[in-house]
């Protein structure tokens, strides 16, 4: 059943009591009309300001949870509505002192009329024009829409659909691989400044003292990111909701590698080992550095490729990365698969053993890599979860969480754990016949009638074999 949007054109602060009776019959709560509009007279402001509580509680005592909700996302509608529409005072400037006469800016509101399973729906669109009058042609006229606050936040906040859900992933993966580039290129910059291990020793460490040199702890520590990096492909490749979840996984990675950069960049920590030979590496041009970032960036920063950097401590970046493919893993597989998450987890934990076993990173550096990490993605997806509720209650939300409002608004909030075939056989074979039928070339009428006489000769000669045969 499709629901019907008021048709009035006042705005929902100055509806009467009756006016707050026809929107409750028109979304669907008729029941509900008498004990709003006369026993508790609310109005348009009144309606505005009712919370989940006033329903909830006495004299209201609204026993339905179900209706309870619906009727607080229905008025969180009209809030939005409120706020950027139905004002439809057409202003026009007509003083000397203003614009020429043949420019106009106006608020305007247009109503689209749609039929939906037998209901007639009005949907009512507010913004602001610039008119602009061609004197020369027959009332021609020109619009600029302007977009204001309220028509960023509507577009934003408008639910997700597939063409939308593909450019917030093509946002979110240019900014995971900008943010990757940047901390690239300060690595190149805080290499150039790492302190002499002559005049600065290693810095006291409370594990690091303690714990003796493993050489090759550091390469088990990247081929078990390997091993999760590839653990977490396949899981994405099956899921059936990939596109959110990768958008959601480069948001997060962009936002903690760029963390990242700050504390490299602040300061500069002593090499934590004597084994590691690092020295100031100087560069002569700007070129010979976007070289040796690109080689960083290309490469992952992973010494089993052969990249070698000094001086990016404070924090871990090989701690973030595995701990990021640890969470990924475990929030999008089902709660039932027990082993999985314990196995991850484990790994998890032997890649940090194996940095500090290998030296290569402060114990402090591994704790806040670890902490700001988990707790990004905690706190990025309890937003993502509760965005809807979160945005309609405390417009600041938007503010504090810039980047998680601009991708997470209109999204689907939990996922479940689906997983399907994103292959379709049937498709491409319907695919691979429909290109040879267009690349095969087409048969002339001479020869299908050709054809067909031969055929209908071979069926005679047929039937006359057949009729030699039986008197004999």
């Amino acid at each position: 059943m499709g629901k019907t949007i008021q048709t009035t054109n006042k705005p929902p602060e100055d509806w009467s009591c009756i006016d707050v009776s026809d929107w409750l019959f028109d979304q669907g709560f008729s029941q509900y009309a008498q004990l709003f509009s006369q026993q508790h007279k609310i109005d348009g402001c009144t309606l505005l300001e009712l919370s989940e509580k006033d329903l909830k509680e006495p004299p209201m005592s609204i026993s339905c949870l179900g209706d309870i909700k619906k009727i607080i996302k229905a008025i969180n509608l009209l809030r939005t509505f409120s706020s950027y529409g139905y004002d439809n005072k057409d202003s026009q400037y007509s003083n000397p002192e203003d614009p020429p006469a043949n420019l106009a800016i106006s608020n305007e509101v247009k109503s689209s009329f749609t039929e939906n399973d037998g209901c007639i729906v009005e949907s009512v669109t507010s913004y602001k024009t610039i008119s602009k009058r061609d004197v020369g042609t027959d009332d021609i006229f020109e619009e600029i829409h302007l977009l204001s606050r309220e028509d960023i936040i509507r577009h934003v906040e408008s639910p997700d659909t597939h063409s939308k859900a593909i450019w917030k992933l093509a946002i979110a993966f240019l900014y995971c691989l900008l943010s990757l580039w940047i901390t690239s290129f300060v690595m190149v910059i805080v290499h150039s400044r790492v302190p002499d291990m002559k005049t600065y020793p290693p810095l006291p460490d409370l594990i690091l003292d303690n714990l003796p040199l493993i050489p090759w702890a550091f390469e088990v520590c990247e081929l078990i990111g390997v091993i999760l990096m590839f653990i977490w492909f396949i899981v994405l490749f099956f899921h059936k909701h990939r596109i959110v979840i990768m958008r959601r996984m480069f948001s997060l990675v962009g936002t903690v590698f760029l963390l990242r950069c700050v504390t490299m960049l602040i300061t500069s920590l002593s090499v934590p080992g004597h084994h590691l030979e690092c020295t100031a590496k100087e560069y002569d041009n700007l070129s010979d550095k976007l070289k040796h970032a690109f080689h960083i960036w290309s490469k992952l920063g992973m010494s089993i490729q052969g990249v070698r950097t000094c001086g990016d401590y404070m924090f871990s970046g090989h701690t973030t990365a595995i701990t990021l493919l640890n969470l990924l893993i475990t929030e999008y597989t089902p709660d039932s698969w027990y082993l999985l998450h314990t196995s991850t987890w484990v790994m998890n934990f032997f890649a940090i053993f194996f940095i500090l076993a290998g030296h290569e990173h402060y114990s402090i550096d591994v704790f806040i890599a670890f902490y700001i990490s988990s707790r990004m993605f905690l706190y990025y997806h309890a937003y993502a979860y509760n965005s809807m509720n979160l945005t309609s209650t405390d417009s600041r939300i938007r503010i504090w969480f810039p980047l998680g409002w601009f991708f997470e608004a209109g999204g689907q909030g939990r996922l479940l754990n689906e997983y399907e075939w994103p292959i379709q056989l049937g498709k491409i074979i319907f695919f691979i016949k429909k290109s040879k039928r267009a690349l095969s070339p087409p048969i002339k009428d001479n020869d299908k009638k050709f054809i067909f006489n031969d055929y209908d000769s071979n069926t005679n000669n047929k039937v006359r074999n057949r009729k030699g045969k039986t008197k004999k």
